[in-house]
């Protein structure tokens, strides 16, 4: 039985857990866990717990703050109002807690920025050297998690660099620069071998779409000219994995040419596909004191060219 369950438990095996009790540090957790999982099952996994203990956690939180977080009318779990708005105050307080207790980070407090994939582009080994020279007692962290946010909304770093519209509450963002998309094809495919191509030219084959990072979706078509069928992958190497075998054909930022390459994927140029804004985003509220400097370096960095 981990720590987590048998605190629970033990606070329920007299009886209902009562509404005053303090909301404590694991019952944020459970939260944040079943919040960006949209399942108790799944959450409960990636916490090391039993579904039932999660669910008396949030339900012990839920009737600590005498509000309903959690929409449980479907099979996916859904944040109510209420939920998402606590959601980035309670990552928040996760990360504080963390931090605080980091004692190897108390000297040199780092800046963690955190990337779903392709980092800054043209621009990520720019920012990390110049960084590193003017700001030596502050590391900054390249984090890749493969999430929308990059791990920002659940806590997991100060900063984050997005691709596309982000529609996560609480977060603040600036769009820095836009990169052009490329085809990501099968190499030994007929594809591979054209100087560049037009949208139309992957209707005919499965489109391979990553549903969690991702920013390809059957809407950058024409409503009268989609894919016929897509393919979906979690992460960006699953993504990849699947082009090479042949299993059909991506979209995705420039970038991803040059920090991802696979002997398996040739990239070609796409004629006619709209940009992708690249987006520096954080939290909205106190964050990392270096926050700002970060964003003027990233600033800089892109002007130069």
């Amino acid at each position: 039985m981990s720590k987590l369950e048998g605190a629970d438990s033990a606070g329920t095996a007299g009886g209902p857990e009562r509404p005053t009790r303090a909301v404590e540090l694991r019952h944020l957790r459970a939260f944040l866990a079943v919040a960006e999982e949209g399942n108790v099952t799944r959450a409960a996994a990636y916490l090391g717990l039993t579904q039932p203990a999660v669910s008396r956690t949030l339900a012990a939180l839920e009737r600590h703050l005498g509000i309903r977080l959690v929409d449980r009318s479907t099979h996916h779990l859904a944040l109510t109002p209420e939920g998402v708005a606590f959601r980035d105050k309670a990552a928040a307080a996760v990360a504080a807690f963390d931090e605080a207790l980091d004692t190897g980070r108390l000297r040199h407090w780092p800046l963690r920025l955190g990337h779903a994939w392709s980092a800054f582009g043209p621009y990520t080994t720019p920012l990390l050297r110049t960084w590193q020279q003017r700001y030596p007692d502050t590391p900054l962290e390249l984090l890749r998690i493969d999430d929308r946010t990059a791990g920002l909304t659940r806590g997991e770093v100060d900063a984050a660099l997005l691709r596309g519209p982000v529609e996560a509450p609480g977060l603040v963002t600036e769009v820095l620069f836009t990169e052009a998309r490329v085809a990501a094809v099968t190499a030994d495919g007929p594809l591979a071998s054209v100087t560049s191509l037009d949208l139309a030219d992957l209707v005919g084959s499965p489109v391979v779409v990553n549903t969690v990072s991702g920013t390809t979706t059957p809407g950058l078509w024409p409503p009268h000219a989609r894919p016929a069928a897509t393919l979906t992958v979690a992460n960006t190497d699953d993504w990849l994995t699947a082009i090479a075998a042949g299993r059909g054909n991506g979209i995705s930022a420039a970038s991803t040419a040059a920090m991802h390459p696979h002997p398996g994927v040739a990239y070609v140029p796409l004629d006619d596909a709209p940009g992708i804004p690249v987006l520096l985003a954080r939290r909205d509220g106190p964050g990392h004191p270096a926050l700002p400097k970060l964003a003027e370096l990233a600033r800089e960095i892109v002007a130069r060219g």
